[in-house]
């Protein structure tokens, strides 16, 4: 079968079970995006998942719906045509899921915004070292920072190109998140986010420069003039990369 919307069907039987035995399923609500095929929806529902799956594809939606139609009959399975990064997602309590390469950034942070118990994810194995990076690294970006602020990411074990088809042209890493309350207090979510966003923007100036031109939606002039002012020049001087999940909390909650 041929992928489309950039995905790799899984066809390693050993790494499906993996990554389905990863978290507990069995009578919990699960979700999956891009199920593809069906190879690791089915191992879901063999530990007594109710699966919701959604499948931007329209081909594979059929696939699916052939393939699982007792499971549909019964309500253990359902199945929804769209796109994962926009579309309206049902209440659930796990998610596990093979995502699609380009859209791995909006999906993850769309999940943390919705919230949920646990996430097992794969995701290329580049992606997944830079939501792990440790704050005041250089690795660390966006990602790792809103990330690691909202939940535990652990990763589990990579997986080489055969283990798909057709075959990417990178390896790819299995992850579990799982959220928690923020380590440093958190104001409010979306300023803290817009200044995260604003920060690695420039990622190579400093946090003053960084303000000073940033055009987040939330970050008005005059506050960002009260950050500057309220700041110790241990932070403003430095560059985002630098900084720990203490000073970006620091920075967002000036009022």
């Amino acid at each position: 079968m041929k992928a489309h919307h950039d995905q790799h069907f899984l066809i390693d039987q050993n790494a499906i079970n993996r990554i389905a035995d990863l978290t507990e399923v069995n009578g919990k609500k699960v979700l999956e995006i891009g199920p593809g095929n069906g190879a690791l929806t089915r191992a879901l529902l063999e530990r007594g998942a109710r699966v919701h799956a959604i499948e931007l594809d329209g081909i594979l939606c059929e696939v699916l719906s052939n393939t699982f139609s007792r499971e549909l009959s019964s309500g253990q399975f359902t199945l929804q045509h769209g796109d994962a990064t926009r579309c309206p997602i049902p209440p659930f309590d796990r998610c596990v899921s093979n995502l699609p390469y380009s859209a791995s950034s909006n999906i993850t942070f769309r999940l943390l915004d919705i919230g949920f118990e646990e996430a097992v994810l794969m995701y290329q194995s580049e992606f997944a070292d830079r939501m792990v990076a440790r704050a005041g690294t250089k690795e660390c970006g966006r990602l790792s920072i809103m990330v690691q602020t909202y939940a535990a990411v652990k990763p589990c074990f990579r997986l080489p190109p055969q283990s798909f088809s057709p075959r990417p042209e990178v390896n790819s890493t299995v992850v579990r998140i799982v959220p928690r309350e923020p380590i440093f207090f958190v104001r409010d979510r979306r300023l803290y986010a817009d200044v995260v966003r604003a920060l690695f923007s420039h990622r190579r100036k400093t946090v003053r420069n960084c303000l000073r031109g940033s055009t987040g939606s939330m970050l008005s002039p005059v506050w960002v003039e009260r950050v500057l002012s309220e700041l110790p020049d241990e932070i403003l001087t430095s560059r985002p990369e630098a900084l720990y999940l203490e000073d970006f909390a620091t920075i967002a909650n000036i009022a």
